[in-house]
């Protein structure tokens, strides 16, 4: 099996998060968990100036663009090229072109990061960053290799599953 880079994927502008839904989706029902790891959006913390008050909100970093960690072969390439929202990826042609280490670390994203999670399936844990910041959830399952952990909250008084990145959730023991 050839090894997995980052990819840069050129989208319609506002259809990044859209982009992003759709390949995870299509990823769970063609079962590539092994070969597309991750599809990202970068976003930055920017503080904004409104009505007078200071208000920090999260903007995208490159909008129009996703950043996907795949292993590149005609399946993966014709599932990505062909994710509605999607106008092709970045390089010359129609060859993709991965990101270097260089280009990876820039973005603040390591090649290799191993996570130490001090929580497990079943164990109570709170959300310390992004949208769903100070929500006390249930883990439900562990993702490894996506550095992903789904917990349980709940949102107008139903259980709904939640994905958290392992870096924006502690246990609450």
């Amino acid at each position: 099996m050839s090894e997995a880079n980052w990819y840069v994927v050129h989208t319609y502008s506002g259809y990044e998060n859209k982009v992003k839904a759709n390949i995870d989706k299509t990823i769970e029902n063609r079962h590539l968990e092994d070969q597309i790891l991750e599809v990202r959006v970068p976003m930055e913390d920017v503080v904004e100036l409104k009505n007078g008050e200071k208000k920090q909100v999260q903007k995208k970093m490159f909008p129009g663009y996703v950043l996907i960690h795949m292993v590149m072969n005609d399946d993966t390439w014709y599932v990505v090229r062909n994710t509605r929202g999607v106008t092709g990826f970045v390089g010359p042609g129609s060859k993709p072109v991965p990101l270097t280490e260089k280009e990876i670390e820039a973005l603040g994203i390591s090649a290799v990061r191993e996570l130490e999670v001090d929580f497990e399936e079943g164990d109570s844990v709170v959300v310390t960053g992004g949208v769903w910041k100070d929500t006390v959830g249930v883990v439900q399952s562990i993702n490894e290799a996506k550095q992903i952990v789904t917990i349980s909250v709940e949102l107008f008084g139903r259980e709904t599953p939640v994905e958290i990145s392992f870096a924006e959730v502690k246990s609450l023991s």
